[in-house]
């Protein structure tokens, strides 16, 4: 497989989408996740792992979750 033709997925991009979609913010974003994950994420903290591509996959389940999205995979037809 060719790197070039790898697409770099940026999830703090798609995450304020998201949050814009919705008019959230990330203040709101990191109450809910640390309610529903039950470990606590400050907006400061949510926002520095989601720039430095530290989050982990459950993670950005919950994300999507609980901005009414859902996180799929779908297979790349040829590959």
């Amino acid at each position: 497989m060719q790197n070039h033709l790898l697409e770099k997925i940026d999830a703090r991009k798609e995450v304020k989408i998201m949050l814009s979609k919705k008019a959230w913010t990330m203040k709101m974003l990191a109450e809910k996740l640390s309610e529903v994950s039950g470990k606590y994420y400050s907006p400061q903290n949510l926002n520095y792992r989601l720039g430095q591509n530290k989050l982990k996959l459950y993670e950005m389940g919950y994300i999507c979750q609980i901005l009414g999205f859902k996180l799929e995979f779908t297979e790349i037809a040829g590959r």
